[in-house]
């Protein structure tokens, strides 16, 4: 981000002017991404005990696989290794649930990648986000001039670095409802950042890890 923001103040005054102004820019781009995940939303949500009982309260039955969900706890045991959940996408419910599912087991509130189809602007922002919900940049803004089109990738570059190097779980969903079987764009730019952060040594390692839910009719 740094290295961005300096080739591109090059030749500009009152260097104190431009650095206050790439700063504002970075954090507008850093909200964008993510917010600041919410304990009190985060403990009425996704509930530590009668979880299971829960879930079976809003669908006729919920079953959970103990042989998969042993190997990802012994997948999360392992040192010094952040966890990358690889999920299909069947359902808008997908991110909750496996949000709850993850939380309940002690494996921690997973950032979870939310593409543009999921929900309305105003609930992704103001309940996903809260959730642990991340997302991409918007690559749209009204006052985004070529000088600055670097920045937001430059941004999300390092947030991705941060997740893994904290050993935050990240959770990719590979797909986008309802287009199933095919690796969506979002994805992609996702996978991307996971490997050029171990490529650039930000991370000496990622453990991907595949995570997902079944229906028998999609909700």
């Amino acid at each position: 981000v740094r290295d961005v923001a300096t080739d591109r103040s090059r030749g500009s005054r009152g260097d104190g002017e431009a650095h206050r102004r790439w700063k504002e820019k970075i954090l507008k781009i850093l909200a964008e991404i993510q917010a600041p995940l919410s304990l009190l939303m985060l403990r009425s949500a996704l509930p530590l005990r009668g979880g299971l009982r829960l879930l079976n309260r809003l669908f006729l039955s919920v079953q959970l696989h103990r042989g998969q969900l042993e190997m990802v706890l012994r997948a999360a045991g392992t040192p010094g290794v952040p966890l990358v959940f690889l999920s299909t996408h069947k359902s808008q419910l997908d991110g909750l649930l496996l949000s709850f599912l993850l939380f309940s087991q002690g494996l921690g509130v997973p950032r979870v990648t939310v593409g543009e189809q999921v929900c309305s602007p105003l609930l992704r922002r103001a309940l996903l986000s809260r959730l642990g919900g991340i997302f991409l940049p918007s690559r749209m803004e009204q006052t985004l001039s070529d000088r600055d089109e670097g920045l937001p990738g430059a941004v999300l570059a390092t947030y991705v670095e941060e997740v893994l190097r904290s050993r935050q779980p990240l959770l990719i969903f590979l797909e986008e409802p309802p287009v199933a079987l095919c690796l969506s764009a979002p994805a992609r730019e996702w996978l991307a950042l996971v490997y050029r952060a171990v490529r650039d040594g930000a991370v000496p390692d990622v453990l991907l890890v595949p995570v997902g839910i079944a229906y028998d009719v999609v909700p």
